[in-house]
């Protein structure tokens, strides 16, 4: 594979924009895919009920059941790898959807009055099932999403340990209580709020639906999941482990679609809360329209990470950071470090930088050694290419060039290799939100530049520095107004013990993600005040006088 500085940005409008250009041509089921490859891609057709790799369509799960939709209109999964067609996923219908949502709501009434032990239950067997199918959900991963497979498991693991977390619903929801006067008591216990609906993104087909499906059911909820119309397999694979993990048919539904479904979810009037992760554009509009309609909703969107390198810090510690947090995943995280701010004597470390950058292994997520795979479809290559671009227009360099890459074996692939820019916050590049596998590098002279930088920027999801000062990590940690911050710590995600705390125009909503608030998300408190007077207690010591009127 090669690195070049030479550019050809495809012109051609998409056909789809979610999926593909109109000069990709998109091969027949199974037959771009290499043997090995097209194994995995048959044994998950045959093994799961839901999902499919063969070409044949993805189906609905209604009521405990998977079921084939009657739509019209179907979605094309490519293997952005090689074009080959996986699965179509249908635009659910209207009438699909209402059933889903009638179904559960009729399993929301037994289901929130099941005992925790057994909600708990659940929880406990979805762990197990995960870990013993771990390879299942990652081969789906990698097929339709194109992370390399070990990414892929990391993808599966961090919504596992949602589900763990989930296990300790026993002590979480806990209410409290207290004697506030002489045999008068209040009380305030967690109750949950009903039927809920996730929405989620292409780059975590796994681990967005984890972060949502156990908390909305240990907690009492029901629970629609419409999973990215690019890459469903994930959590069609999910919804059957939570049916061999024995749920309830209609506790968990899963439907499909674009627009019109996620305006289903943001009006129907059975539907409580939403909870979304994606782009800006859609979460807006899910806030807007869902909040109008007097949902509860939480909206986690876009993102520019900044991490920022002191002249202090672990020089090999940070490099090795910084490339692995904004190259994985071909840089499709909404934490992935896109922005690194070299602070005075450290911007002399960029061209080791670049050096090592260029020694990162673009390939198949199924191939050996692979450091990242390719971006998710035509369109977004066209789009990460464009920006690329952008940064010698507005007078910016491309130190490292990764539009022209060229991966054995996979001539038809979605590929950008690592590319490294220096550009100012003024700049395209910069400003907006890339999504691909580039780094934009940005000066400044002391800790307090990089603050401003960091500070002005409009996005709040995270932020990192590299030092070896207590009193400089300290300083940055209080003034940094981020949400969730790493000191040496590349992609500081919460573990879910903790909440997801992004803010700025990445969130929208009052209360976040697993953890603590993901508890308060899907419950709302009722509080009691009794009063049972002692004195008023009727003796129990039987009378063996004769009964007379008093």
């Amino acid at each position: 594979m090669s690195l070049t500085r030479a550019s050809r940005i495809a012109r051609s409008p998409p056909v789809r924009t979610f999926a593909t250009a109109a000069n990709v041509r998109i091969k027949s089921p199974l037959t771009g895919l290499a043997p090995a490859i097209r194994e995995r891609a048959e044994q998950l057709s045959a093994g799961w009920k839901g999902t499919n790799a063969s070409g044949e369509t993805t189906k609905n799960y209604i009521g405990g059941q998977f079921v084939e939709s009657k739509a019209d209109k179907l979605i094309d999964v490519v293997d952005p790898s090689t074009q080959t067609l996986l699965t179509r996923v249908p635009e659910t219908t209207s009438t699909e959807f209402d059933s889903a949502v009638d179904a559960a709501s009729h399993a929301y009434k037994s289901w929130s009055r099941t005992s925790i032990l057994t909600r708990q239950r659940f929880a406990l067997e979805l762990q197990h099932q995960i870990r013993k199918n771990a390879d299942a959900i990652a081969n789906s991963i990698v097929l339709e999403q194109g992370k390399t497979f070990a990414d892929a498991h990391g993808d599966v693991l961090r919504g596992l340990q949602v589900v763990e977390t989930a296990c300790g619903i026993t002590s979480t929801l806990l209410g409290d209580k207290i004697e506030v006067s002489k045999d008068m008591d209040t009380e305030t216990r967690r109750l949950p709020l009903g039927v809920c609906a996730s929405i989620a993104p292409f780059n975590f087909p796994a681990m967005i639906p984890l972060w949502t499906i156990p908390m909305a059911a240990v907690t009492g909820n029901t629970l629609i999941v419409k999973p990215s119309e690019r890459d469903p397999g994930a959590a069609m694979i999910i919804a059957e482990l939570c049916e061999r993990a024995d749920l309830p048919p209609g506790v968990l539904n899963v439907v499909h679609g674009t627009v019109p479904t996620v305006n289903g979810i943001c009006d129907h009037p059975d539907i409580k809360a939403i909870s979304f992760v994606g782009g800006d554009r859609a979460g807006k509009h899910i806030y807007e329209r869902g909040t109008k309609n007097g949902k509860r909703v939480q909206a986690n969107m876009g993102a520019k990470n900044h991490a920022v390198i002191m002249p202090d810090a672990n020089k090999n510690t940070a490099l090795n950071s910084i490339l692995g947090a904004a190259f994985g995943a071909a840089g499709q995280r909404c934490m992935a470090i896109s922005v690194a701010v070299l602070v005075g004597n450290a911007q002399s470390w960029l061209p080791e930088l670049v050096e090592r950058a260029k020694k990162l292994k673009v390939n198949g997520g199924f191939e050996k050694g692979a450091d990242l795979g390719p971006l998710i479809s035509p369109a977004a290559k066209q789009r990460v290419t464009g920006l690329i671009a952008s940064v010698e227009e507005e007078g910016g360099r491309i130190l490292l060039d990764g539009r022209n890459i060229e991966v054995p074996g996979y001539p038809d692939g979605n590929f950008v290799g690592p590319t490294v820019v220096e550009a100012v916050t003024t700049m395209r590049c910069y400003k907006e939100e890339i999504f691909g596998p580039v780094l934009v590098v940005i000066s400044a002279d002391t800790l307090d530049d990089a603050l401003d930088i960091v500070n002005a920027n409009k996005y709040g999801n995270g932020t990192a520095i590299f030092t070896q000062s207590g009193a400089t990590a300290r300083k940055f940690e209080r003034e940094v107004e981020v949400g969730q911050i790493g000191i040496n710590v590349p992609i500081p995600v919460p573990l879910p013990m903790f909440s997801w705390s992004g803010n700025k125009a990445s969130f929208l909503g009052d209360i976040a993600f697993y953890g603590k608030s993901g508890i308060d998300f899907y419950t709302h408190s009722k509080t009691i005040t009794s009063l049972w007077k002692a004195e008023d207690a009727i003796g129990n010591k039987a009378s063996v006088d004769m009964p007379t009127m008093r």
